[in-house]
């Protein structure tokens, strides 16, 4: 059925050029996404290592992505949002080169932690943009487009690799710097500063510790922490679970496109209507989705189970993170707007770090079952805890979207706005 114009006009209109810009390079770029769902199996089928050791490397890369997370927001405040995009995907699309090239054990494990900590420079500067140039009001349908977009490449750029998977993992990551590569042209040639004009950044440590400061932002991350521990478990536990089961490499980038696709279905869907419901219920339900879609795995392992699973936190993404986006966004002043992106974008990097080292090891001593109850059980902490802490978010929300006016910033006077 095509969709009726004023729902499209619903879902995508009235935002400005510039958030089009880095959505389409956005998209670009995850058509080929490739080191988070396939270095596990890259160093376990390619460099011999077992379930242990490629979790402490991939551990590495996540460790990587937790140091990006506030040097990159620093940056964005200090340097620019636009110069700290492109350093952030030149370097990674070289990092991750090198990476496929690379069989030394050391070598290996500095390149994941340099890879994670470059190339994810770029999301929080990106994320400030979307602040920048979008309304308040209309924040969360725009994170909710931007993260469309990286689904639809994710989705895309899956599908393809599951051809290519089974025998040539390593080419899938030189594609994935060309793609970086291909994402930093997009910016230079048509995406502006956008950093908002007149506001002072703060000194770079203590605007890091004002924001560390924030006990509201501070409750909601760690309770994004906890529930991105369980969705990311997609980076080893799944897919070395998956194997066991005969489910290979090919099938889990199936099933991991199958999470592209559906958010690709739904967030059109479901983006324009979240602004409609309490930040905190809906994240309380991403959590608990997320804590079931594992937890259905301790069942067995049979690929209709998977999919079942997979399905369960999709609909736990769409809902869940691009109001997470969105509460960052209104919870932070415009001088720290880099750096609360950046904080946000460390959860991501800690649970990258820890989610494998954790699932590894559980996995290695108490088996498979043990870890997918911890995450049914972790789901249903989190899901209360954002429930528990919706009262003093609540008021916060309201009383920065009381004081915050609708004037329009740099980015939108550069751009015009879509129709």
């Amino acid at each position: 059925m095509i969709p009726h114009p004023a729902s499209l006009r619903a879902a995508l209109g009235g935002l400005p050029r510039t958030f089009w810009m880095v959505w389409t390079g956005m998209l670009v770029n995850r058509l080929a996404s490739f080191v988070a769902p396939f270095l596990a199996l890259f160093l376990v089928r390619e460099r011999g290592f077992d379930a242990a050791e490629a979790g402490r490397i991939v551990a590495l890369y996540g460790l990587g992505v937790m140091v990006a997370g506030p040097l990159g927001g620093t940056l964005a405040d200090r340097l620019g949002r636009r110069p700290t995009m492109l350093l952030g995907l030149v370097t990674g699309a070289l990092s991750v080169a090198a990476l496929a090239l690379t069989r030394a054990p050391l070598a290996l494990a500095a390149l994941a932690f340099v890879n994670g900590a470059t190339g994810e420079i770029y999301r929080p500067a990106m994320n400030a943009v979307v602040a920048d140039v979008v309304a308040p009001a209309e924040r969360t349908r725009a994170y909710g487009l931007v993260y469309w977009a990286i689904n639809m490449g994710w989705s895309i750029g899956l599908s393809v690799a599951g051809l290519f998977a089974e025998r040539h993992i390593a080419w899938l990551f030189f594609v994935d710097a060309t793609t970086s590569l291909a994402f930093a042209a997009v910016l230079a040639f048509t995406v502006p500063e956008t950093r908002p004009a007149g506001v002072e950044p703060a000194p770079a440590l203590a605007g890091l510790a004002q924001v560390f400061r924030d006990r509201v932002f501070v409750v909601f991350a760690l309770l994004a922490l906890g529930g991105l521990m369980v969705f990311t478990q997609f980076q080893l536990a799944a897919p070395l679970d998956m194997a066991a089961h005969g489910v290979g490499p090919a099938s889990f980038a199936w099933l991991m496109a199958l999470n592209g696709v559906g958010v690709v279905l739904l967030q059109p869907l479901l983006g324009a209507r979240l602004r409609r419901y309490d930040p905190s219920r809906a994240l309380a339900v991403s959590a608990l989705l997320f804590g079931v879609g594992f937890g259905v795995n301790a069942l067995g392992g049979s690929v209709p189970l998977y999919v079942f699973g997979v399905l369960l936190w999709t609909v736990g993404e769409v809902v869940g993170f691009p109001v997470a986006n969105a509460v960052v966004a209104d919870l932070s002043p415009a001088s720290l707007r880099g750096r609360y992106q950046g904080a946000y974008s460390m959860s991501w990097g800690v649970a990258f770090t820890l989610s494998p080292l954790i699932g590894g090891e559980v996995m290695s001593r108490f088996g498979a079952r043990t870890l997918w109850l911890g995450t049914l059980a972790l789901g249903l902490v989190l899901a209360a805890g954002h429930l528990a802490a919706a009262p003093a978010r609540r008021r916060r929300l309201a009383a920065g979207r009381a004081a915050t006016s609708p004037r329009p910033s740099p980015g939108q006077a550069l751009a015009a706005p879509d129709a």
